[in-house]
């Protein structure tokens, strides 16, 4: 790929590590297919590859040195369908990202390489914080750089199918790399993406945008010296549209009876956003001035809730993994000694497994939602396909797949073309809520039956729809009512 294609497929959101999570997933018969791979079909699949590398400008005898010793790395297959960013629930992806671990070796770490850092910040116009965040995330500020051979790695990933394309083109780049001289293929080393280096550059990004900052002749992202990594990452932040000095986005929250799908794909000033009735967490006025914002709801409504601005986007690039980009924002203030508020995660929520988020997938494809390929990841096209179905049933639209939604599907399914709930969305009546607080009472709720919904029928209700693990707001609705109303037949 040439520099202008592979800069404009940058433009488009397909980068670094991203190349790796984004759009080429895997349909049920290829993950079939996966599994009859054999190491004979590995080294025929070379074979045949080699005409392909030499037609795209690739020397033979660097295809034949490049694939000396190279086998089908099973380990590859594994890892390329359990991708944390998008398979762990997002509390327990930041926790380990935003530990006291990753904070003190980050704080440490920028000291170290402060100078370089304030250098790559002027030249650039990327705080150090960020690309130090970044630096920590992707290697563990250089720990951890990975140890697979790029070349098997990346044409596991050609030959396997799941990822062909991305697998091919990344194979292709990290050929013409070691035919250019910039790395020898025994030290050509990396993830199991073929992400390489302190800051894990596909071979793509490698190309387009590594830089030699160190000033010896060389874009080395490999060795012990991190400047050339560091640097490089600047440069794509600054490609992606970073601008110094303004925020990624502000923790918010929303009013009562918020429509989360009607605005969850939408871009507006953070003045729109205010009409709306969106203020910040501590319930102060948005700051204006930064651009178009859109909000981000990574937990569900019950979880907190940010307006991102271009900043955040400008992570997305890099990887295009909403808990990725929430990780390098939050790491970053914590590297610069802020302390941001506490963030209510609803961590009582078990996390999915690969099997339930899969059900997910299926089932929404089943009813009618297009949730796309059935492989587990959670992306933008299944929550888009949740929040249809959560809108057609009444439910707060905020994309989020849990338990409580897994079991709303299976109803919905068992139903078939029989709604999941046949009652008029909207608050209840009197009458409704005197008979909430009946069967609320019934379940051993001490409340009063005065039909006036306070406080204590409002966090009954909340313990009621925690325990069956909705999705439904704590409120005296009559979509409650006919949950309660589903649970005392089902009893």
């Amino acid at each position: 790929m040439d520099l202008k294609t592979t800069i404009a497929a940058i433009a488009r959101g397909v980068s670094f590590v991203c190349l790796a999570t984004a759009a080429m997933a895997a349909t049920a018969p290829q993950e079939a297919i996966a599994r009859n791979r054999t190491e004979a079909g590995f080294q025929a699949f070379v074979q045949q590859f080699r005409k392909t590398a030499i037609a795209r400008g690739v020397r033979g005898d660097v295809y034949d040195a490049a694939f000396a010793g190279a086998s089908l790395n099973q380990r590859v297959m594994e890892l390329d369908r359990r991708q944390p960013e998008f398979t762990q629930p997002v509390w327990e992806y930041l926790k380990i990202r935003l530990s006291d671990n990753y904070i003190g070796r980050g704080r440490e770490s920028l000291d170290r390489v402060r100078a370089t850092l304030e250098r790559i910040e002027q030249r650039y116009g990327v705080e150090k914080e960020v690309v130090a965040a970044i630096w920590g995330i992707e290697s563990f500020y250089g720990s951890r750089r990975g140890s697979m051979k790029v070349v098997e790695a990346l044409a596991t990933l050609a030959y396997d199918g799941r990822r062909r394309k991305f697998g091919t083109t990344q194979l292709i780049a990290a050929l013409k790399i070691l035919q250019n001289g910039d790395i020898s293929a025994d030290k050509m080393l990396g993830s199991w993406a073929g992400a390489m280096g302190h800051t894990q550059f596909i071979p793509t990004s490698y190309q387009a945008l590594a830089v030699d900052f160190g000033g010896d002749g060389k874009r080395d992202i490999w060795s012990d010296d991190p400047t050339d990594a560091l640097a490089s990452t600047a440069n794509y932040l600054k490609r992606s549209g970073w601008r110094k000095g303004a925020p990624w986005g502000f923790q918010v929250q929303t009013p009562p009876e918020f429509h989360f799908s009607r605005y969850s794909e939408k871009r507006l000033s953070t003045k729109d956003w205010d009409a709306l009735g969106v203020k910040l967490s501590s319930g102060g006025k948005l700051p204006s001035g930064y651009g178009d914002a859109e909000l981000l709801v990574p937990a569900g409504a019950r979880g907190p809730v940010f307006l991102v601005l271009s900043n955040f986007r400008a992570i997305l690039k890099y990887n295009n993994a909403n808990a990725y980009a929430l990780a390098v924002s939050l790491l970053s203030e914590r590297i610069g000694g802020r302390q941001p508020r506490a963030l209510a995660w609803p961590e009582n929520e078990r996390g999915l497994s690969a099997a339930e988020r899969k059900e997910i997938q299926s089932t929404l494809n089943k009813l009618g939602f297009n949730a796309g390929p059935v492989d587990g990841i959670v992306g933008g096209g299944t929550r888009k396909a949740i929040r249809g179905f959560q809108t057609s049933h009444s439910m707060i639209a905020d994309g989020f797949p849990s338990l409580g939604l897994l079991r709303d599907l299976r109803r919905a399914l068992a139903a078939k073309s029989r709604p999941l709930m046949r009652v008029a969305a909207g608050p209840a009546s009197e009458q409704d809520v005197r008979e909430i607080q009946t069967l609320l009472k019934g379940m051993g709720h001490p409340l009063a039956v005065d039909g006036k919904g306070g406080p204590r029928t409002l966090r009954a209700i909340r313990r009621f729809l925690d325990s069956r693990g909705s999705s439904l707001k704590a409120e005296a609705s009559k979509e409650v009512l006919a949950e309660l109303r589903r649970a005392v037949r089902a009893n």
